[in-house]
C-alpha cells in the first residue's frame, strides 16, 4: 500500500495523498463542479445533465454535499490536484439508502484520466471511510461499460456482489471484503 496521511475530519484537508488532497466543497468551487459535470465525465454516472450552470453547481454543493457532511459526517469531497492546486473532480463516500450504507464514488476532468489519480483517490477515500469514519462495509456501483472504474474498484480488492439493470444500463455492485 502507498503511504497516505489520514487527517481528522475537523481539519480543512481531510485526505492527503502523494498527488491529491480531499476537502469539503465550498461555494467557491462552483466553477470547478460545473467543469467536471459535462457529458464526457458523467456518461456513466446516471446524473448526466443534472448540473447545467453555476446555479445548479452551487445548489448541489449546498443542498447535497454540504447537507450530507452535516447529516452523515461524510460526502463527496473536492479533489484537489496538488501540483496545480486545481479542483479536478470529486471523490468520497455518500450514504445510499438502498444500500443502507456508504457508496464510494469519484469523478475527474478528462485531462487527468490515465495517470493513476482515480486509483490514488479511491484507495485513500476507501481507507478514510474504513479507518477514520469506521464504515463497514463500503459499496461501489459501476456501469458495465465503465471498464476503467471497474478496474479501479476490483484493484482495490472490493468484492463483486451482483449486477442489475438501471435505466437501461447493466450496473455491477461491489463491497469491501467481509
Amino acid at each position: 500500500m502507498k503511504p497516505y496521511t489520514l487527517l481528522r475530519p475537523l481539519m480543512t484537508i481531510l485526505i492527503d495523498t502523494p498527488r491529491l488532497q480531499m476537502r469539503h466543497f465550498t461555494p467557491d468551487d462552483a466553477d470547478a463542479v460545473l467543469a467536471f459535470s459535462g457529458p464526457e465525465v458523467t456518461r456513466y454516472t446516471g446524473d448526466d445533465g443534472a448540473i447545467q450552470n453555476l446555479d445548479d453547481a452551487r445548489r448541489v454543493i449546498r443542498e447535497i454535499w454540504q447537507a450530507e457532511y452535516q447529516r452523515h459526517g461524510y460526502a463527496r469531497y473536492a479533489l484537489v490536484h496538488k501540483a496545480s492546486q486545481r479542483v479536478i473532480g470529486f471523490c468520497g463516500l455518500k450514504y445510499e439508502p438502498h444500500l443502507a450504507g456508504a457508496d464510494l464514488g469519484y469523478r475527474m476532468l478528462p485531462e487527468y484520466w490515465g495517470q493513476g489519480l482515480g486509483r490514488e483517490a479511491a484507495e485513500a477515500a476507501l481507507r478514510y471511510g474504513q479507518q477514520v469514519l469506521g464504515l463497514d462495509p463500503i459499496y461501489a456501483e459501476v456501469v458495465e461499460q465503465n471498464r476503467a472504474s471497474r478496474r479501479i474498484i476490483e484493484g482495490l480488492g472490493m468484492v463483486w456482489l451482483c449486477q442489475f439493470e438501471d435505466a437501461g444500463e447493466t450496473v455491477h455492485r461491489y463491497r469491501t471484503p467481509a
